[in-house]
């Protein structure tokens, strides 16, 4: 059915008065504007909206079968007052699913008599649900229609008292405003936030709504995707599913719009931040002139990520738009504006490596009250990051994010760092990434100035190009990017953003960048002010509607940092408020294991279960675990014992395409996300781990740090699920969980007896 809509909507643009659309007017819907019927094939018919005197056709609808022109004929068209936009809605299929399930439960309810009364635990029954208030009881019909639900639905709304009509009315293919507002309304949000957060997101900018004006309503951006996008066609034509085109409205105006310099997008897992960076990238391609230079850089932290940008770009806008793009990340850029300048760089090293030289480095000094994790991270982000080339100026630099030490305190962290800078330069020569993006940084302010200094002397001199200053005064250097766009902003240091400030001029749409602070799992806090990055005001937005993860994996992953305060990438802070999903899947599971060995082999069951009950593929599932030798208890127990395929998730992510789960300690999981998730050793002392106690009274500033960056390495995991998650630990309960967790989860010893109960997806979830 996609090819042959593909092939209609050719058509239709090469020509409309082609007999072989067998177009026919269905309807005039208002002024100037008809609804048409199109017969794609022998099968399937389409529904259009005519507009601007017939010259222009909006695609609304596609229904296939024996009563396909029935189903088109019925449906019902309007301009919502609200958003503006065309909206479509089957009225009689909403009659037939949600007002007959009101109806099934009312005549129930007459049939049995007396309502007996009900115990608790009890399932909701027919005569219960029935003396049910209705679920919008308490928002009359104006607020309702305020904030942008159909009009026509409104009658069936109001008969609506369980979950389960709600669910069936989400079913049917509702305009997205109104799933969001009855989905927001319903989980007890306050109407003037649902206005706040969800409506004003919707409306036109600049714009009065006429419900009247179908031309206007079917040229808003909320109405239409364009036939004219080679994607949207190849989407049509070839199930190009992978690649989410349609943009939510607000989405569309931060990729497409304009700001008189920097903008920020923060949002939640699923929220499309990297969408939005992608169509923003293209978009500020499309306005250069034509041209062989790659004005625009798109960054991120690691060269995984930027590897699947590049190739996440390449699906939208094809070889043509990557032509125009740098695709690298930070650190790449950083070694090749080093190289560029034949600066001596030494060997970087490692993670383990560089933690392994602080520990020898402690030893060497004898100043053991200092962790090699802490060094490295105030090394990075406060010595590099805030560029403290001298004891006076560290001694007084503000540590904004970081836990509180005193000035005697400064000084022993000093004298550890200089013996650490010592021993990278001593022969072999080495470095780290941190080191580099210093030094690039630096080289690219000193550029940059070069730059801003000739521009001035240009100005002074009337605005001449003059020969006779020398290439070295900067005359023939140029900034050197028009726009910088950064996907997983939070993760970047201080000397990252100083490199990429200096290599775009301030000015209109110089850098875009998206990110979640709730994510930040390697980068310490940064204040983006700080680095001449400005920020506030309607440069700043937020997403908050989740299209990756269902409303009850997202539910317990809020929860996982509730209570917990995190910023907004610059000096405020930022909450998960209206953060929301419309789909709907099953409640994630709990499972408690009296030891280590019975959740693994517990894991196995699960997972087994689901392979060969549930059809899902090994490859479709991952296991999060909190450390590397976690990961290899579990591969080895899986592999051995059961016999299940299991690959690793390195550094570089899934290496393989073999059809075997996916295991990797929580960090990994960052940017990946699969079918069914297994959350596991979630359990006290490992979650979070059992070191970071030495600080509760000790440095409570780096006890609440340390145990902020476990809730976002939990929250990042859990999020990777699409339709299950699964949580297990041995022991006692994570304080992360949910405090009944210990007394209401599942069993795993009941796995693991031949005559245990079945732990199949639907029958074992647990809300």
């Amino acid at each position: 059915m996609k090819d042959a809509v593909g092939t209609f909507v050719s058509r239709l643009r090469a020509d409309r008065n082609n007999k072989a659309l067998s177009l026919s007017c269905l309807r005039t819907v208002g002024d100037g504007a008809d609804l048409y019927l199109g017969r794609v094939d022998a099968r399937c018919m389409v529904l259009l909206l005519s507009t601007e005197g017939g010259d222009e056709l909006q695609l609304l609808a596609v229904r296939a079968g024996s009563f396909a022109r029935n189903e088109l004929t019925r449906l019902t068209v309007a301009i919502n007052s609200e958003s503006g936009a065309v909206e479509v809605v089957d009225q009689s299929e909403v009659a037939a699913n949600v007002v007959a399930l009101s109806e099934r439960s009312e005549s129930g309810a007459a049939a049995s008599g007396p309502p007996a009364p009900a115990t608790e635990g009890d399932a909701p029954t027919a005569s219960t649900s029935s003396l049910r208030p209705p679920l919008f009881a308490a928002h009359d019909e104006q607020i309702l229609v305020k904030l942008g639900v159909v009009q026509t639905l409104l009658p069936t709304i109001r008969k609506i008292t369980t979950d389960e009509q709600l669910g069936a009315l989400l079913a049917h293919n509702l305009p997205e405003l109104t799933r969001d507002v009855l989905i927001a309304l319903r989980d007890h949000m306050d109407p003037a936030d649902v206005e706040r957060l969800i409506t004003s997101t919707w409306r036109p900018e600049g714009e009065e709504v006429d419900v009247r004006d179908w031309a206007g309503a079917a040229r808003r951006a909320v109405s239409q995707s364009e036939t004219d996008d080679d994607a949207v066609l190849e989407a049509l034509g070839n199930g190009f599913d992978a690649w989410r085109l349609f943009l939510h409205p607000e989405q569309r105006r931060l990729a497409k719009g304009d700001f008189k310099g920097s903008a920020k997008v923060t949002g939640g897992p699923g929220t499309g931040k990297t969408v939005v960076a992608l169509h923003r990238v293209r978009h500020l391609v499309d306005r250069l002139p034509p041209g062989h230079t790659r004005p625009v850089l798109l960054t991120t932290y690691n060269t995984n990520l930027a590897l699947e940008l590049r190739e996440r770009l390449r699906d939208l806008g094809g070889e043509e738009l990557l032509r125009r793009v740098d695709v690298k990340s930070v650190d790449v850029l950083a070694r090749e504006i080093l190289q560029e300048h034949r600066t001596e760089i030494g060997r970087p090293l490692d993670d383990e490596a560089a933690m392994n030289l602080w520990h020898d480095v402690r030893l060497e000094t004898n100043l053991l009250d200092y962790d090699a994790e802490f060094l490295d991270s105030e090394f990075k982000h406060v010595i590099l990051a805030k560029r403290c080339g001298s004891w006076d100026l560290y001694r007084r630099v503000g540590r904004t994010g970081r836990p509180r030490i005193t000035t005697p305190q400064r000084h022993d962290v000093w004298q550890l760092v200089q013996a650490y800078r010592a021993r990278l330069d001593a022969a072999p020569r080495r470095t780290t990434y941190a080191i580099i993006a210093d030094q690039a940084a630096g080289l690219e302010q000193h550029r940059m100035a070069r730059i801003e200094e000739q521009a001035r002397y240009k100005e002074e001199q009337g605005g001449l190009d003059l020969i006779h200053r020398e290439a070295g005064s900067g005359m023939w250097l140029k900034p050197r990017y028009q726009h910088v766009v950064v996907d997983e902003a939070q993760d970047l240091s201080g000397s990252h953003w100083r490199m990429l400030r200096a290599m775009v001029r301030k000015g209109p749409n110089d850098i875009f960048l998206v990110g979640d602070a709730h994510q930040r799992i390697y980068g310490g806090r940064v204040v983006l002010s700080d680095h001449d990055i400005v920020i506030r005001g309607r440069a700043s937005r937020r997403l908050t509607l989740n299209y990756r993860t269902t409303r009850q994996i997202l539910g317990s992953a809020n929860g996982l940092i509730a209570g917990t305060s995190f910023d907004d990438l610059d000096t405020a802070t930022e909450a998960l408020d209206g953060y929301r999903s419309v789909l709907t899947g099953l409640a994630p599971q709990f499972w408690r294991a009296p030891d280590r060995v019975s959740e693994m082999r517990a894991v196995a069951v699960l997972i087994e279960e689901r392979h060969a009950g549930h059809g899902t593929p090994y490859s479709a599932m991952a296991i999060a675990v909190p450390d590397g030798s976690s990961a290899q208890q579990f591969a080895y127990r899986l592999a051995t014992e059961f016999h299940i395929p299991v690959v690793p998730l390195g550094k570089e992510g899934v290496r393989s395409d073999e059809d075997a789960v996916r295991i990797g300690t929580m960090h990994r999981f960052k940017g990946l996300e699969f079918q069914r998730v297994f959350l596991t050793s979630v359990g006290e002392g490992q979650v979070p781990r059992q070191s970071i106690e030495q600080y509760r009274l000790a440095n409570p500033d780096r006890y609440r740090l340390e145990e902020q960056r476990a809730r976002s390495l939990v929250f990042v995991a859990a999020t990777r699920a699409r339709d299950e998650l699964v949580v297990t630990w041995s022991g006692k309960a994570s304080r992360f969980l949910p405090p009944d967790a210990d007394a209401t989860a599942l069993r795993a010893t009941d796995l693991l007896r031949p005559d245990g109960p079945s732990s199949g997806s639907t029958s074992a979830s647990v809300a």
